[in-house]
């Protein structure tokens, strides 16, 4: 047989285009408060508790208690992503790729609501009438971070839980935990001596549940790492109402032709966002080592 026939083979392609391992969309959207808002800035009042008064006589005035309000501030930011896909590169790669550039413009919008929602758990809010005081997460609610040697245990998710019962968050609110997978590897490895605690903490990391202790768990590889203990891999807990997500314009896609660039295929994906936390007792920072 002829040495050259090797010029002959055929080389096979694959018709569709796979996508490499990445988070598909958001996965907190569904746990935190969605609103539409038109505008810059965005405010959402609140109204406080307040304490009814003892009445100690007969036909006594009316007291006059004042409710307290308060109002946080929500900052809109625009999102963007687009590609551009030429005819020429549709001959020579034999499959038209648009659709997957779509997906990925899609599951990078989704990580970019996560990553806006997450910075709201731990960050600074904005309160006042013109929302320009600042509002760090109190020491109160985070675990220390110095000399952090366990991950996340079941003694962190019940004094998580302390937390929020002592501060009379109510109990019918639905209550999240946000963590990495190293999180829950860790919660299987320190529950080993309890076998209730092992099997419902198995079947969570197996999927085949997503609730322990009252919180619904959400695995995220997003979460940051704490900025002086930089081992420390920063968790939270919280509840439903604990976040309001804005949203001046949803995920929104265009796929056109651009008459500038020689009649390329754009795919476009944009939005317009803001998150802020709402209530600093509704949420608590877990460090976690790793």
């Amino acid at each position: 047989m002829s040495n050259q026939i090797t010029t002959a083979f055929v080389q096979q392609y694959s018709n569709n285009v796979q996508m490499l391992s990445q988070q598909m969309g958001s996965r907190l959207r569904e746990a935190v408060d969605v609103e539409t808002v038109t505008g810059k800035n965005a405010y959402f009042d609140q109204v406080g508790s307040v304490s009814a008064q003892l009445k100690t006589s007969r036909h006594a005035d009316t007291p006059q208690i004042d409710t307290p309000h308060s109002r946080r501030r929500v900052s809109l930011a625009d999102y963007e992503w687009a590609d551009l896909i030429d005819d020429p590169d549709k001959i020579r790669m034999l499959i038209d790729p648009t659709s997957s550039y779509a997906k990925a413009a899609a599951a990078a919008m989704g990580r970019s609501m996560d990553d806006v929602i997450i910075s709201a758990l731990g960050g600074t809010s904005f309160t006042g009438e013109t929302g320009s005081t600042s509002v760090a997460l109190p020491s109160t609610q985070k675990f220390a971070t110095s000399n952090q040697s366990d991950g996340l245990t079941i003694a962190k998710l019940l004094d998580a839980k302390k937390k929020l019962d002592l501060k009379d968050v109510d109990p019918s609110l639905k209550r999240y935990v946000v963590c990495g997978a190293t999180q829950i590897s860790d919660l299987l490895n320190t529950t080993e001596v309890k076998n209730s605690d092992f099997n419902t903490v198995k079947a969570l990391a197996q999927g085949q549940i997503d609730s322990y202790l009252g919180f619904k768990f959400i695995m995220s590889n997003r979460l940051s790492f704490d900025a002086t203990n930089t081992d420390d891999r920063l968790v939270f807990a919280f509840t439903e109402d604990a976040i309001k997500l804005a949203i001046g314009k949803d995920i929104s896609a265009r796929i056109d032709e651009r008459s500038d660039k020689s009649y390329s295929t754009q795919v476009y994906y944009c939005m317009s966002i803001g998150a802020t936390r709402t209530e600093e007792e509704k949420v608590v920072q877990i460090p976690c080592n790793e």
